[in-house]
């Protein structure tokens, strides 16, 4: 670019590098609360795919099978709109949760942030505090240097390694996965796919960090619509902090002009985004609340009391008379709370009615129909049944819409003879339904076949339509 008077270039960065964010560690309640979100989630991520369901893995989504088990249920695709509720219960939960509390997803349960908890602590590990990391990385080289550094990427590459192999080990069993990864006999889409999710870890948790909340996560950038002036944010009070006060200024007992905040730098120093929020809400913040627990212990120490940072509203801030009960119990809050219990209700009762089996009729195509040997029209259908259950099923086969017709299982000659399914699978069957060539019927009529299951003391019925057609040269 260059200066339209003076002609002279001028540069311009379009993308300023940022520097390594080396958050400092802090203590109090609401850390406390943090830290447990991130030992549960990390836990129920690794521990998961080990428990067993009887026979097979509790949690495994079979994708060349098409079958997804969770516990005792087991779902198949044609079981697209129980995930498509989930989704859409989610997307309502994450709407709720930021019109209550702005990101307090973001601060305690994002993947991103648990995740880069635990990269953080390994450092805080090998290379010691916020301070002992920040002399590390202004020193020379040296053996310790190059030692400590190698052991922190020795240690972040193996639990990025380990997280990729347990993701993968959600949609294959793990424990095979993991003796074919130390046996070198994993096949080559197998080991993409772990490499690939162990490099995503990596990069995001160790490597780009507060970099995927600023400017990679597409909720930062669309939170603000979701905001009102009674979602509960993370704030500083500036009425009670200003003017800032430090050193001589705040031991000068002749000097009235000053607030409680002593300008130590606590708040920023432990935000792991970097920001200052003493310059109001930032969309940077993922409300971690690190530094309300910095401030309050702080606070503590200087024998001011607590609340200088602390979660509040901006109706507050601005002097509203309402309490915080009642700013966030307001009518957004409200409809998206009968949204969720509506659509919970619905996918638990769904589930609740949702069959033990599928069936998929498809008539024989090759020809209309047959004269058997005893001179019957037959019509003959491929029958796919899908049992949903986790036991062994057995299927009766009965028919209804055309007098005199009957309706057996292909090989079987005589009707009530049942058919075996195992869980969880897919049996593929033909029948036949016949009708004596002295009966009426039309040249094409629709039919009805019943396939029952007898789960305990009740009967599940499936009734499927079907065509059945027979000759063209007939009058009746």
């Amino acid at each position: 670019m260059t200066d339209s008077l003076n002609k002279i270039p001028v540069e311009v960065a379009l993308y300023e590098s940022s520097e390594k964010i080396y958050p400092r560690e802090t203590k109090g309640r609401f850390q406390r609360w943090r830290m447990l979100c991130v030992y549960m989630l990390l836990g129920l991520y690794y521990a998961l795919p080990w428990v067993q369901w009887g026979d097979r893995q509790a949690i495994l989504f079979d994708l060349p099978a098409r079958k997804f088990h969770i516990f005792f249920l087991t779902f198949w695709p044609q079981d697209f709109i129980f995930l498509t509720l989930l989704l859409i219960m989610a997307g309502l939960l994450l709407f709720f949760a930021t019109a209550l509390a702005g990101r307090v997803w973001c601060g305690y349960a994002c993947p991103q942030t648990v995740w880069t908890e635990a990269f953080i602590w390994m450092e805080r590990w090998v290379e010691g505090t916020r301070a002992q990391q920040m002399k590390l990385t202004a020193a020379p080289w040296s053996f310790t240097k190059v030692r400590k550094r190698v052991t922190k990427q020795f240690l972040w590459l193996t639990f990025s390694l380990f997280t990729g192999l347990t993701f993968v080990g959600y949609f294959q069993p793990i424990s095979q996965l993991f003796v074919d990864f130390f046996s070198w006999e994993l096949t080559g889409w197998g080991l993409f796919w772990v490499l690939f999710y162990g490099f995503a870890t990596y990069g995001n948790a160790g490597f780009m960090r507060e970099q995927v909340c600023k400017y990679m996560c597409p909720y930062a950038r669309f939170q603000s619509a979701m905001f009102d002036a009674d979602t509960l944010i993370v704030a500083y009070d500036a009425d009670r902090g200003e003017p800032r006060a430090r050193g001589s200024r705040r031991k000068d007992e002749s000097s009235e002009n000053k607030g409680d905040c002593i300008e130590c730098g606590i708040c920023v120093q432990v935000c792991p985004t970097g920001i200052d929020i003493r310059d109001g809400l930032q969309y940077e913040c993922i409300a971690c609340a690190a530094c309300i627990d910095g401030c309050d212990e702080v606070m503590d120490k200087v024998g001011l009391p607590r609340g200088l940072i602390k979660y509040s509203t901006d109706a507050l801030d601005k002097g509203s008379e309402k309490t915080l009960l009642q700013t966030l119990i307001r009518p957004r809050v409200i409809i998206y709370s009968i949204l969720l219990s509506v659509i919970a209700i619905g996918f638990v009762t769904a589930l609740s009615m949702r069959g033990n089996f599928l069936v998929d009729v498809l008539r024989d195509r090759n020809a209309f129909y047959r004269y058997s040997e005893q001179g019957e029209i037959q019509n003959t259908y491929q029958i796919r049944i899908m049992n949903k259950s986790q036991t062994t099923q057995l299927y009766m086969l009965d028919m209804r819409g055309l007098e005199g017709a009957t309706a057996v299982w292909t090989k079987s000659s005589e009707p009530g003879v049942s058919r075996e399914v195992g869980a969880g699978e897919i049996g593929e069957f033909s029948i036949t339904v016949s009708l004596p060539e002295t009966a009426d019927y039309k040249r094409s009529q629709t039919i009805e076949l019943l396939f029952s299951e007898t789960v305990g003391d009740n009967v599940d019925t499936i009734v499927e339509p079907a065509r059945f057609w027979g000759p063209r040269d007939v009058s009746r």
